[in-house]
């Protein structure tokens, strides 16, 4: 009896996805690659959120470089925490546009599983040294089909599983669409919740770091989007909700994307790359763990050396899934070197962090 019920409360809930968007994707429509029992309570989406969020990679971004590596200050962006403001922020524009909210949570929620330790410095090294590429959009696909559970994966929804390989952009729009055309509005949402989020929060963790001020910051972009974090987020999703309005297609107008390219490329000059002497240790740090492991391929985990794919497949898989810290504990242990290099390799609290902090 009580079976029936849970089985009434999911079948509620796919009930009330009628009344959403036509353009909306239904989680009743969802298809897995491993056919299951659905859940009696949840929805299928509603399940690959709850099986992202119980993840141990989802644990594991805590600590994972956003953009300052291993910063001591208590408020720097971490790759969890930039997980957590694109799901707000889809949430809230596929609600505002009668969106599926539970698809556009789980594929933000699962968008950068696949991130390596120290952000795109160590992306760019395990693209360099791996034969076969690498890409963290690929790799966060990676996880949910094959890492996680030991190797059984968490059999997601097709949905899910295409939001989380294509949400990456490159170059300097924030539309790119080099990974392919996403097939939901939902994907699409995320995609430009992406964007939004890691623009606005990297500004406030450069003027934190005292690289940047506030003034510092195109006036034409201002002036558009607003000076302070919460202003230029408003505009940007009110933007998208305006343009997207009962549309098959998410977007922004010309102008505000403009803005929005122009932010993110004077980050690119004046706080990406400004980085360089900390990115190069973070370069070292990856490409010693490369080496040791391709090289001592028995100081695997055992979960690792037990697959049957190469040794450098599995090297790549284990040092993508480290946090910063731990690869700069394992570098500590494989050279000397390394443990010099750590002990400077945080980025200082300021004093508006210590104020801050201790209020």
């Amino acid at each position: 009896m009580m079976l029936m019920v849970h089985y009434e409360i999911r079948q509620r809930l796919e009930e009330r996805e009628e009344s959403l968007s036509p353009y909306a994707m239904k989680s009743r429509y969802a298809q897995r690659e491993s056919p299951e029992e659905p859940c009696p309570m949840r929805t299928a989406f509603q399940r690959d959120r709850d099986r992202i969020i119980h993840s141990k990679a989802f644990r594991r971004l805590k600590h994972k470089t956003q953009v300052f590596i291993a910063p001591l200050g208590d408020h720097y962006v971490t790759r969890l925490t930039h997980t957590l403001e694109v799901s707000q922020i889809a949430r809230s524009i596929a609600r505002a546009l009668n969106l599926n909210e539970d698809l556009a949570e789980a594929i933000s929620l699962g968008h950068d599983l696949g991130h390596t330790p120290f952000g795109h410095v160590g992306e760019e090294v395990l693209n360099s040294l791996y034969p076969q590429g690498f890409r963290h959009n690929e790799q966060s696909l990676r996880v949910v089909d094959l890492l996680e559970k030991d190797g059984q994966g968490l059999n997601l929804t097709r949905e899910v599983r295409e939001g989380i390989l294509k949400h990456a952009k490159t170059g300097a729009d924030i539309l790119d669409e080099k990974w392919g055309v996403v097939e939901t509005l939902e994907a699409q949402v995320c995609k430009i919740a992406d964007a939004i989020a890691y623009i606005n929060h990297d500004i406030g963790d450069a003027v934190r770091a005292g690289i940047i001020t506030e003034q510092d910051l195109p006036r034409q972009a201002v002036a558009l989007l607003g000076r302070s974090h919460s202003q230029r987020i408003n505009t940007l999703v009110s933007d998208v909700i305006d343009r997207s309005w009962e549309k098959p297609l998410i977007s922004m107008s010309p102008e505000v994307v403009e803005a929005a390219n122009i932010l993110r490329q004077f980050l690119f000059e004046r706080v990406y790359s400004l980085a360089r002497d900390e990115a190069e240790r973070a370069r070292e740090v990856v490409r010693l763990l490369y080496q040791h492991f391709i090289g001592n391929e028995e100081k695997l985990p055992q979960e690792y050396a037990w697959r049957d794919d190469s040794v450098e497949r599995r090297v790549v898989d284990y040092i993508a899934g480290m946090t910063d810290n731990y690869a700069l504990r394992m570098a500590e242990g494989i050279s000397p070197l390394e443990q010099r290099l750590s002990r400077n390799f945080q980025c200082k609290e300021t004093k508006a962090d210590w104020d801050e902090r201790n209020r």
